[in-house]
């Protein structure tokens, strides 16, 4: 029995949730959010903070703690060479400057010689972002599906500070709907009310013309 033993299983033994863990961190790093299940992101996302507040150390003791935490070091963007991805996906991302694909290069045998490193793009890109923060460096948004097979919920781990709204990558809450919806007849109300006065303030403003009108005639 498990008994007290904190931590997500995942139906998974030590050594395979161990490896997924460190792929879900390593494109989590690469690609700025990843889209997995609930339960996979609730267990990573204690893992990553940890290697983000070592990170932020920037000494040669946490570039070793971090190699030793990924298990080794690793090649990242390589896919930027790649002709079958999209240009438009190697042209924007909000959240990395991606390396030319001229920067990616390959020996004899296809295997890659020269790329971005995930530990050197862990210590010099993602761990300046979080300057001054104390935790909270990643968040989890509901995006309302269902993953095809066991209908298990999928969301969107991402890092924070880079997104333009709260509900980036995913649909609006419940809550959030409602309080739009509230705030939009509010606004219609407001204009409504704004549109009545102004026709009463032109209706009695006519009748004062025309008195004045008139009495000028007279005279």
């Amino acid at each position: 029995m498990r008994h007290r033993i904190y931590g997500y299983t995942l139906g998974r033994k030590s050594e395979h949730r161990r490896a997924l863990l460190r792929n879900l961190a390593a494109g989590l790093f690469e690609h700025g959010e990843i889209r997995t299940t609930m339960p996979k992101a609730k267990a990573v996302q204690p893992f990553v903070e940890r290697i983000i507040t070592m990170a932020r150390e920037g000494n040669l003791h946490a570039r070793r703690k971090l190699e030793a935490k990924f298990g080794r070091d690793r090649w990242i963007h390589v896919w930027v060479a790649d002709e079958n991805v999209p240009e438009s996906r190697k042209l924007s991302n909000p959240w990395f400057n991606l390396p030319r694909a001229e920067d990616i290069q390959f020996d004899d045998r296809g295997e890659v010689s020269k790329a971005p490193r995930l530990v050197e793009h862990v210590m010099s890109v993602v761990a300046p972002m979080f300057e001054g923060r104390e935790g909270g460096y990643t968040r989890i948004i509901r995006t309302g599906e269902r993953r095809l097979g066991d209908a298990a919920d999928v969301v969107i781990l991402q890092l924070v500070g880079r997104e333009d709204g709260p509900q980036i990558g995913g649909s609006d809450s419940p809550r959030r709907s409602k309080a739009s919806k509230r705030a939009e007849y509010a606004a219609k109300l407001a204009a409504g009310w704004g549109g009545a006065a102004v026709a009463e303030e032109e209706a009695t403003e006519a009748p004062a013309e025309e008195n004045g009108d008139e009495a000028k005639s007279d005279d």
